[in-house]
This record gives structure tokens, sequence and C-alpha cells, in this order.
């Protein structure tokens, strides 16, 4: 399923009641069909308002939003619930009922839909297999993990077979191995079911780890999307960048990614595409200009859709030789970004 959205706006009261606040500003976005999207943006962007428009749970003050070709935010109550039924829900805090099992959790959704008790059973047992919980059906929640919490969230958001798959923050309250997990358990079930998943989050590293494409808002509006290639290798808006800086070069994702072993300089990033990883670019720099590079940390930085090279370097010589090689590095296709001095 394909979502577009256009000239969406959302307003509320501000706190003190004497003005309001845009919380969504004009936001435009097409999340293409069964790919992974994310929605990055700091606390307070307006990124989980937008989400609440996206899946229907508000209504916009302006614009308007299409499944496909049906614009849904103006659908009368009955249509609207049925439309709900065919949309899937992650939440960072999980919303369990803890008074049931794993199993009459997921069974939820379907009972209230009226499903045959049979097909519940049936469903159920096969989204616990899907999400690795086929033991645990009959735990209670509070006896369960948080990563298996989520497991059971997942499956429950499935149960109905969703068309899209809305994940506002769900890998927040996880350590870093159970996010990992998680992650990669929602791009299976992606491809498996070839859904339209939507990530609403503030950690950078979902967006590196399981999107395809991304959209970072500010302030209510789109500031940046693109491709996550095309955003991790050439960063154009300040808040994008600083999203990305705090991945940090000095917190590689693993001990095969960039390493840094010197803590001092380091004035540019170099970006190199797949393309370019294996050329002895930096060799042919040192012959073609007078200059000299000190290279500070290097590695490979993986994302969802292979590897990019990285390398933070400082560059010594004159100003004209300096930017005459940085040049050539961008005739080359290096992506250069100057991080400090």
């Amino acid at each position: 399923m394909q979502i577009k959205l256009n000239n969406l706006v959302k307003r509320y009261k501000s706190p003190d009641g004497l003005s309001t606040i845009s919380a969504v500003d004009g936001i435009s976005l097409t999340i293409p069909s069964n790919e992974i999207f994310g929605i990055i943006g700091k606390s307070g962007a307006g990124k989980s308002s937008l989400v609440r428009l996206i899946s229907m749970m508000e209504v916009p003050d302006e614009g308007q939003v299409y499944y496909d070709d049906t614009r849904i935010d103006n659908l009368a109550e009955r249509e609207l619930i049925l439309k709900r039924r065919r949309i899937g829900m992650i939440f960072q805090n999980f919303n369990l009922f803890s008074s049931r099992s794993a199993a009459q959790n997921i069974a939820y959704p379907m009972e209230i839909c009226g499903v045959p008790k049979e097909k519940i059973e049936a469903r159920v047992e096969e989204l616990l297999k899907i999400v690795d919980l086929s033991d645990r059906k009959d735990a209670r929640i509070s006896t369960l993990s948080g990563g298996q919490k989520q497991r059971v969230a997942i499956a429950r958001a499935l149960a109905n077979e969703p068309d899209v798959l809305f994940c506002d923050e769900a890998t927040s309250a996880l350590d870093p191995q159970t996010t990992k997990s998680i992650l990669d358990l929602i791009r299976k079930i992606q491809s498996q079911m070839n859904l339209t998943v939507v990530m609403i989050t503030h950690q950078m590293e979902v967006v590196r780890d399981a999107c395809s494409q991304v959209a970072v808002i500010n302030e209510g509006k789109v500031v940046e999307q693109g491709s996550v290639d095309e955003i991790f290798l050439n960063p154009k808006n300040s808040v994008t960048k600083d999203f990305i800086s705090h991945l940090g070069i000095n917190q590689p994702k693993s001990d095969k990614e960039v390493i840094r072993w010197s803590e001092d300089g380091g004035a540019y990033e170099l970006s190199f595409p797949k393309e370019q990883q294996g050329a002895p670019v930096l060799s042919h720099l040192a012959k073609e200009f007078d200059i000299e590079f000190n290279i500070r940390a290097a590695g490979l930085q993986t994302l969802t859709s292979g590897t990019v090279g990285k390398m933070i370097v400082d560059f010594s010589g004159n100003s004209e030789e300096v930017q005459k090689a940085i040049d050539y590095l961008q005739k080359n296709k290096i992506i250069v970004t100057k991080v400090q001095g």
C-alpha cells in the first residue's frame, strides 16, 4: 500500500490556551508501497503528531491522506473503522494486557472483529511461530522480557493481516542487542508479507539498520528526505547532519565498522560509495597534489543496502592545494564533509 500525504496541517492549543501551535505544518510526503520507511525527528519535532494523522487516529486540520488512490481522512465513521482494521500498530510501551497470556493478547484484535474461534486459534499459532514465541504461548505478560513483550505486540499487530504496519518508537525501551533482533524480525516480516512499514523514531541507528527511505522532521516540517544511502552519504540539512554525527564515529555498530584510533584532529569525513571502495583514490591524491593527509579513523558503515566506506582525515598544505584535492575527491564521487576546524 502506498501512502500519500498532501499538505497536512495539525494545530493544537498552546499550554496557556492563548495561541495555537502547528505540530504538523504543511507536510507533503509519499511513502512507497512494500518498503520500510523511516520518519525521524527529535522530541517535539512533530513526528508523533504526524503518525496519528497517517494512521487515522486523528483528523488533520488541513490537507489530505491517501491510501493508494483512496482518500481516507474524510471517511464516514463506519468506513473509518473498517479501514483501521487493516492497520497494525506497535508502540514503545507494548500496550499489552497484563492479565492475559501471550496467545490471548494476540487473539484480542480478532475477537473484537468477530473472527471465528477456530480461525483465531490457527492464526495465533501461526503468529507465535513467526515471532519465535511458540514455547511462550501460555506465558503471562509479566513473566516475559522486554524483547518478548515486543514480539507479542508485533504478532498482535499482524493478527488481522494489515496492509500497513506503524512502529512508533518500537525499540526505544530495548537494549541494543534486543533492538537488533526486533529490527531483524520486522525486516523479515516485511519481506515475507510485502507490508508497507512506517518506522517513527528518534534513533538514527534504527533508520540505518532497517529502513530503505527516510524523511527527517523538524518543527512540523520535512527538512530532508531520500534513500537511506543518500541521506547517510550526503546529508544536506543541519538537523540530519546532527543525527548522523550522534551515531558516533567512535561508537561503531560492530568491530568491523569505523574505528577511530586518534582522538586528535579529523577535519574532514570522506564517504566512499561501494563502487569506489577498492579504488586507490588517496594514493592518486598524494601523487597529484602538494598535500599530506593523516587518517584519524576508517572502516565500513553498514546500511540496509550494503556498506559505505568512511574515513576521518586531516589535510595539510596550502589552502589552494587542499581545495584542489577536495575537488578531485568529489569529481571521483567521494563525498567530502567538513566536520571541524
